[in-house]
């Protein structure tokens, strides 16, 4: 892996093999930087902010991210330009790609991170974003679907702005929006609702290891402003998952019946946009009823849940662990730690060596004062993983 000029990095080179590695420095020296260029190859976002410019080192006005990725037989060189304010620019193989979204699905991670409390405890923003982003990565042709839905909306919404002060045609424009909006709307509904029934029974299994014996059950349930879309219960085992084309219909019932209150708020009001994923603990939803320890609990279970599914659909994903070993308890390391051994490969910062399991400390990067040196032999090259 190479980066220049990303964080406080101004130029950096490491051989990542299989396994785990970890990544060893004083806070502020720029470990999570490291493994967060990782997870940018994988989703085009960081999971610590969510613009690009922050990602660009103080007086400069790019930066780059570039990993060579072993897929079972397949070599790939990847490449990925970051211009805040323009069109970031990726390149495979040296050839580039039309579109960076293209790139999507291509490198698969799993990150775990304290700032995955607020999947629990958070708004549904943050939510929504972790539902579209697995999604992508399990099935990249949707990141073509969300960017649409995306665009349709702020159109619409302009539209409904204008529509507010100066009625008329603008009316009669805004159903051919709605046409697109829920065209688009009910694919995503009907993928969510596809990908939630795939992952309940994954965080149903991996929060009772964690949580241990005698845990009130974990769940997941969808609660939508499409009826047929969910309520916010849970949703049971083998319970069907509407159609793309009942959502739609559904859809647009829907913002008929609101298009008054539309009108009146200048907004779009119906939509997996306003939707939330809702993590429920035994018959209650975790948000405003969970422990501070059982809100960890779920956020952990929730990411090996994550990887749990992606191993299912048949290859690991590469799991960063950044900077969680030192605030879990014994029960909740050793949950993380028997995952972490079994991956393909596994990326881990702390700020010193004890915080991390005897088990996971095969290679140490250890970084600081702008460099970062590998102090152990790295394990010989396999498939998977970025070298």
């Amino acid at each position: 892996m190479q980066l220049g000029s990303f964080r406080n990095w101004e130029r950096v080179d490491l051989a990542l093999g299989p396994g785990p590695t970890v990544f060893v420095g004083r806070n502020g020296e720029g470990k999570t930087n490291l493994v967060e260029a990782v997870g940018y190859l994988a989703t085009m976002s960081s999971h610590r902010v969510s613009g690009d410019a922050p990602l660009v080192r103080h007086g400069d006005t790019q930066a780059v991210v570039r990993a060579a990725l072993r897929r079972g037989d397949r070599e790939l060189l990847v490449e990925i330009e970051i211009n805040p304010g323009r069109a970031n620019r990726v390149r495979v193989n040296r050839g580039p790609l039309p579109r960076p979204r293209e790139l999507l699905g291509l490198v698969r991670t799993v990150v775990f991170a304290p700032e995955d409390l607020a999947l629990v405890r958070g708004d549904p923003t943050e939510r929504r974003r972790f539902l579209d982003e697995l999604l992508v990565t399990r099935t990249p042709r949707l990141a073509g679907v969300r960017a649409d839905y995306d665009r349709v909306l702020k159109q619409r919404n302009a539209l409904l702005r204008t529509a507010r002060l100066a009625r008329g045609k603008a009316i009669e424009t805004l159903d051919v929006w709605d046409g697109h909006l829920t065209d688009l709307g009910g694919q995503l509904l009907a993928a969510r609702l596809r990908l939630i029934a795939d992952l309940a029974p994954h965080l149903a299994r991996a929060y009772a290891d964690v949580a241990g014996e005698g845990a009130p059950q974990a769940g997941l349930g969808y609660s939508s402003t499409v009826p047929p879309a969910g309520d916010g219960t849970a949703v049971p085992h083998g319970t069907a998952v509407p159609a793309a084309a009942e959502l739609t219909a559904a859809m647009r019932e829907r913002i008929a019946e609101r298009r008054g209150d539309e009108l009146d708020r200048g907004m779009t009001l119906v939509g997996p946009h306003r939707d939330d994923l809702v993590i429920q603990l035994g018959p209650a939803p975790a948000k405003g009823f969970a422990s501070h320890g059982e809100s960890w609990s779920l956020a952990l279970g929730l990411k090996l849940a994550t990887f749990a599914l992606l191993r299912g659909d048949g290859e690991d994903p590469i799991l960063i662990l950044d900077d969680v070993f030192a605030t879990l308890d014994a029960e909740r390391r050793a949950a993380l730690a028997a995952v972490a051994r079994s991956a393909e490969q596994t990326l881990i910062t702390a700020a010193v060596i004890d915080d991390v399991p005897p088990e996971l400390r095969g290679v140490r990067v250890e970084v600081g004062g702008g460099i970062a040196v590998v102090v152990k032999d790295a394990v010989p090259a396999g498939e998977g993983g970025i070298p």
